[in-house]
């Protein structure tokens, strides 16, 4: 028996934010990795993540072993862009001194 050597589907898609996940779902491949790359297996993951198929994930790890620089590039930029919105929420809505500002606004309306 001859098994043609183009014969894997690679289940992952690429949404409009360039983000990757597997195909169907709304799972990155950063999660399959992620787990993976902490000594998770396969049927581990797939128990954590129901909507995910056993086949599906040993694809994308197996795509992974193969594209492992490619792959890391990836990995890397989507921890910046992640990182770069924590921080632009940060800046954005001020935590500190947040429960004095709301105990003064109470204080303000029971005045009134």
């Amino acid at each position: 028996m001859v098994f043609p050597a183009n014969s894997i589907h690679i289940p992952i898609e690429q949404d409009e934010t360039g983000e990757i996940f597997v195909e169907g779902t709304r799972v990155p491949i950063d999660i399959i990795i992620g787990q993976f790359k902490h000594g998770a297996t396969p049927r581990q993951i797939v128990d954590d993540y129901d909507v995910l198929n056993l086949g599906d994930v040993y694809a994308v790890i197996g795509y992974y072993l193969h594209n492992k620089a490619d792959v890391e590039a990836y990995l890397i930029h989507q921890q910046h862009e992640r990182d770069q919105a924590k921080q632009q929420a940060i800046e954005r809505f001020q935590l500190t001194g947040i429960r004095e500002r709301l105990l003064a606004r109470q204080r303000e309306r029971d005045k009134q």
